[in-house]
């Protein structure tokens, strides 16, 4: 019983994670496509990081479940979210000393992820009722 209460966000999560990863690729693509290669795969590296990072948070947030386990549940989360940020900083950090990409197409698609990531939630528990 515990698992099925946490059920209907995992999969909200899991859908929201594919949703993330194929607008990261359609932009990728876009930019390969109507500017350069290097647009495309500084675009795949930017939304990449988001993603990466939205991917651990969701492992950790979902890691427990049911009233029992509150204070775990609330926990993970909350260390998830500080995973998250850790991440997010680390491999931006990485990507600015050790690759040469182009900063405006590797930050427009980790924003627009960020974007997807604060509507889509909307939009798949409207399409639930």
């Amino acid at each position: 019983m515990v698992s099925t209460l946490a059920r209907p966000g995992r999969r909200l999560a899991k859908r929201l994670l594919l949703l993330q990863a194929g607008v990261v690729l359609a932009t990728a693509i876009v930019m390969t496509v109507v500017i350069n290669v290097d647009w495309g795969i500084s675009a795949l590296i930017g939304g990449g990081i988001f993603v990466v990072a939205n991917t651990a948070f969701a492992m950790c947030a979902f890691l427990f479940s049911g009233a029992r386990a509150a204070k775990a549940v609330v926990s993970s989360f909350y260390g998830g979210e500080v995973l998250k940020i850790l991440l997010t900083v680390c491999l931006f950090s990485v990507v600015y000393l050790y690759a040469e990409v182009e900063l405006v197409p590797l930050k427009l698609t980790y924003l627009l992820v960020l974007g997807v990531n604060i509507l889509a939630p909307v939009l798949f528990i409207n399409n639930n009722k």
